[in-house]
């Protein structure tokens, strides 16, 4: 019982080291894409400028609000009627 219980013990080590030994690298989730203004559909804005009506994510209350961007495939942002800069005010 005893052998068993160190055999035990060992293979967790083992694993537990693996575990911590190999980092998990998130993937960019801006990689590709650009900062589009003006584009985003109410409620589906990646993010908001300062001196916006909102904090961040998602509070866009119109479509295609100016101080609110959206992450695009970058090269399609002009195309699709935004801006690549923040509005001045």
């Amino acid at each position: 019982m005893k052998q068993h219980a160190m055999i035990a013990a060992a293979l967790g080590s083992l694993l537990a080291l693996g575990a911590v030994s190999t980092p998990v690298q998130a993937a960019d989730p801006a990689a590709g894409k650009e900062k589009c203004y003006g584009v985003a559909k109410a409620g589906q804005n990646d993010c908001a400028s300062p001196g916006s009506a909102h904090a961040c994510a998602g509070q866009s209350k119109i479509d295609k609000d100016p101080m609110s961007w959206k992450f695009v495939p970058t090269g399609t942002c002009t195309q699709m009627g935004g801006m690549l800069q923040q509005p001045s005010k």
